[in-house]
């Protein structure tokens, strides 16, 4: 065989897996949107607003008067984070109403007050949800009955909402902690844990036997009919996050809804975690035929020394949470993105002069592959995850921040992308330069944890996005032989994605 026919074998059969993944992946697509979208059949859904609070309603057609259950979601959540919930409970026949708290999702009044004090912030949210029950009890097929149904820091607000409202008969407290609840108060509490939430666990297992010291987990304690029941249980195989989607726990919620409120339920259990991951994964997938659309070119750039390496990732990452540890970067209205803009900045600037230094050749911007990337992230991807998982579509009051975020994202990914060399470095190398800024960022946290505590929450979200949005990166990176282009479409989405999903805030 000659290399012609060598060579034409190898386009042959790169275009057959070209064409198989771009199957692969449009059947995943299909698949995780006719379940999502058979999920809602049956039910409408109504965008409302009490205030500046917007609220969903969620009711089952033609369904009777029934109990409104108001749904709050958890710090740096949204409405969607909780919609497996509220179509299960609507499909049961309840009038579901979720929210976004301020500060969060779709609401544009930031959140305000001290975050450290009960009467601060967790004063002001509870307000909010008293007004959400206000106009939640006035909508037509509101029978006067509520329940508060909440997410871990939105457990503790309605844990305390509800002992301040007679009218809430149940509460539901998904990965709760909170420090109000006492033996016999609130009323016919529901608290629901993950199995691999070990201190929330334990914390559920001490409430349940104040109210009975011989109680275990899956135990019922009290008369649910006569506003005394307390139960804790826990939802098998998952964590914080997945609980949301757990069918123990969203079957749990709507049967112990039912015991207070004397109804027997009927329709399924929506637990559209699996249908989510179908989604996300197939788009994840279709991303490498795609790029084959761009511009194409055979240059990969030249493998970094190790020890040049280590330099380029190490010093900033030691160098950029002592450099900032006693530098004010309050600059932005929203919880600790402008601290990690400036750190990002700082790792990425440092980190991007150490690779020049040593003589590390950038190449050029293929800026159509940079846009394109980032429309993919944002539009695509960004669009499914505003629809069925998270607020990812912003009002324009998060613009500035997107923006000023992009500020210190677009160098930070810039000199992961150059160090990866647009996606051609071996895994370990790869895992080697992200765990470096991960460390930096746990390094900060670990100087200075009253301001930055925040901060450990959005690590697991940066780390999910190097998973996925770096499979996305490096599919263009390898394509294009851009690290520029793979570093600034990159740049751009965690810009977007983190001036998203931080709560604005405003102190006093």
């Amino acid at each position: 065989m000659d290399g012609a026919t060598r060579r034409r074998n190898a386009i042959g059969m790169r275009g057959v897996a070209l064409l198989a993944a771009a199957l692969a992946g449009l059947a995943l697509c299909a698949a995780g949107l006719w379940r999502l979208e058979a999920a809602r059949d049956g039910v409408s859904i109504t965008q409302l607003q009490a205030g500046t609070t917007p609220m969903t309603v969620y009711r089952r057609e033609g369904a009777a008067a029934a109990p409104v259950v108001v749904i709050a979601h958890g710090f740096a959540g949204s409405r969607q984070f909780m919609e497996a919930y509220a179509l299960t409970l609507a499909q049961a026949g309840y009038l579901a109403v979720s929210l976004d708290f301020e500060g969060h999702g779709r609401n544009p009044t930031p959140m305000s007050g001290d975050v450290t004090r009960v009467d601060g912030t967790t004063r002001k949210l509870m307000s909010e949800i008293g007004r959400v029950t206000d106009a939640a009890l006035a909508l037509p097929g509101a029978d006067g009955r509520v329940a508060l149904l909440g997410h871990s820091m939105a457990s503790d607000i309605i844990v305390r909402q509800a002992l301040a409202d007679p009218r809430v008969s149940a509460t539901v407290a998904i990965s709760m902690f909170s420090e109000a609840v006492t033996a016999n108060a609130p009323r016919n509490l529901l608290i629901i844990t993950g199995e691999w939430e070990s201190a929330l666990r334990g914390d559920a297992l001490r409430n349940l036997k104040r109210a009975d010291p011989a109680a275990r987990e899956g135990d019922t304690v009290g008369d649910p009919a006569a506003g005394s029941g307390r139960r804790a249980v826990v939802a098998p195989g998952v964590e914080h996050v997945s609980v949301l989607y757990s069918t123990t726990a969203l079957r749990e919620a709507r049967d112990w809804l039912d015991q207070v409120f004397g109804r027997t339920s009927s329709g399924p259990v929506v637990a559209t975690g699996g249908a989510i991951a179908l989604l996300l994964a197939g788009i994840v997938q279709l991303a490498w035929p795609l790029t084959e659309l761009l511009p194409k070119s055979d240059a990969a750039p030249r493998p970094i020394p190790f020890r040049n390496l280590a330099i380029a990732t190490l010093l900033p990452a030691v160098v950029t949470p002592l450099a900032l540890r006693f530098v004010n970067t309050r600059f932005l209205p929203v919880l600790v993105a402008d601290y990690l803009a400036v750190h990002l900045f700082v790792y990425g600037a440092l980190s991007l002069a150490l690779l020049r230094l040593m003589g590390v050749r950038f190449g050029r911007v293929a800026w159509l592959a940079a846009l394109a990337l980032a429309a993919y992230g944002i539009a695509i991807f960004g669009g499914a995850l505003d629809r069925y998982v998270a607020s990812f579509m912003p009002i324009p009051a998060r613009l500035p921040i997107i923006a000023a975020i992009a500020v210190g994202a677009v160098p930070a990914m810039l000199a992961d992308s150059i160090a990866n060399q647009s996606g051609h470095a071996a895994l370990w190398r790869t895992l080697w330069i992200r765990a470096a800024f991960l460390a930096s960022l746990g390094g900060a946290v670990a100087l200075d944890l009253r301001r930055l505590f925040f901060l450990l929450i959005i690590i697991p979200v940066i780390v999910l996005f190097f998973i996925v949005f770096g499979l996305i990166g490096g599919c263009v990176g390898r394509r294009t032989g851009s690290p520029m282009a793979e570093g600034i479409g990159l740049g751009l989405i965690l810009a977007w994605s983190l001036g998203v999903s931080f709560p604005m805030f405003l102190p006093g």
